[in-house]
């Protein structure tokens, strides 16, 4: 058990709310973007493939959101409604607005960055009245991400969609997913994702994206305790804070404290691991399992993902994961 409580009457398990845009895999990999000259087209954004996951998990999934009246646009539609997820709740922007695209670089399996399109992206302009109070209260869980409070209306949509979560007993997920090219500033994005995690029951970030959130806080100590501590005060049940290579740590409101184990793999690309960390995660919150459990799911998850070429299909079903599992137990790998 953790210590969360969903309420089981609600029709929807999951749904999130955010960024929808086009990820662009380099073919050519371990080489810079200079000499890639192909890519694979994928659906992407940390909210997508978050959502696709839990699809993928066997959650029955919806999705807030926005996309370009273009190609790129219906292609995210379609791709969504093939998954299984309710993209009722998805509006086509009227304004001229562009889909957004990010470009990856595989340079190694160690060394890999994201060149982001994201200037009039459509995802931005998600507009208050477009959040649906109905809509929302009918879900168990909504997930938000830091992306999507970058500039406005998205930003007073996703208040809106918070609002409405805590009015009507809905768990609420938020992953800092921190792009700082899309702010103006470290402060103005510390303010904001401030306001947010006060309103949330489960926080999950980089120690790097918890240290911008305490910028503000002159001479803190930011040590992993006291992160969570601060959120605790709030409507945080549960914080997790990753380290990377090191493995994750999450605390609870009841002084728990527990290590992340890390599933050994092979490494294509480091990118899209924290969205299906998160989806595994998230999927053992809501079976009720307890929190090391659901850490090492998601780490399972994660691993599956790193080793694929793209994201959002790399995302594995609770077969793929349960097996990824057993077979790495027998073969005593995990660290």
């Amino acid at each position: 058990m953790n210590n969360l409580r969903f309420d089981t009457s609600k029709s929807i398990d999951f749904m999130a709310v955010g960024r929808l845009c086009i990820d662009l895999n380099a073919n050519e990999i371990n080489r810079p973007m200079e000499e890639t000259v192909t890519f694979t087209k994928y659906v992407g954004g940390s909210p997508a493939n978050i959502a696709i996951g839990m699809s993928r998990l066997g959650m029955k999934t919806g999705f807030i959101g926005k996309v370009a009246d273009d190609q790129m646009g219906r292609f995210i539609m379609n791709y969504l409604n093939k998954e299984g997820i309710d993209s009722s709740q998805i509006a086509v922007d009227d304004t001229g607005c562009v889909t957004g695209l990010a470009f990856t670089e595989i340079k190694s399996p160690s060394d890999c960055s994201i060149l982001m399109y994201r200037d009039n992206v459509a995802d931005l302009m998600l507009h208050p009245k477009e959040i649906s109070e109905d809509y929302i209260k009918q879900s168990k869980a909504l997930l938000i991400s830091g992306t999507a409070l970058a500039k406005s209306p998205s930003r007073e949509a996703v208040f809106m969609a918070l609002e409405y979560a805590r009015k009507h007993n809905v768990v609420v997920f938020f992953d800092i997913d921190y792009r700082p090219y899309t702010w103006v500033s470290k402060e103005e994005t510390a303010v904001y994702y401030n306001l947010a995690a006060e309103k949330c029951d489960v926080i999950i970030g980089t120690r790097e994206e918890f240290d911008m959130m305490e910028a503000l806080e002159s001479g803190a100590d930011q040590s992993d305790e006291r992160t969570a501590g601060k959120w605790f005060d709030y409507q945080a049940k549960i914080v997790v804070i990753k380290h990377g290579k090191d493995g994750s740590i999450a605390y609870t409101n009841e002084g728990q404290q527990f290590k992340g184990s890390i599933f050994p793999a092979k490494v294509v690309k480091t990118f899209g691991a924290g969205d299906s960390y998160a989806a595994g995660f998230i999927y053992g919150l809501m079976q009720g399992w307890e929190v090391s459990a659901c850490m090492r799911y998601g780490s399972a998850a994660a691993s599956i993902v790193i080793s694929s070429h793209s994201c959002s299909d790399a995302m594995p079903t609770a077969e793929e994961v349960d097996r990824y599992i057993e077979v790495s137990l027998t073969n005593e790998i995990v660290l």
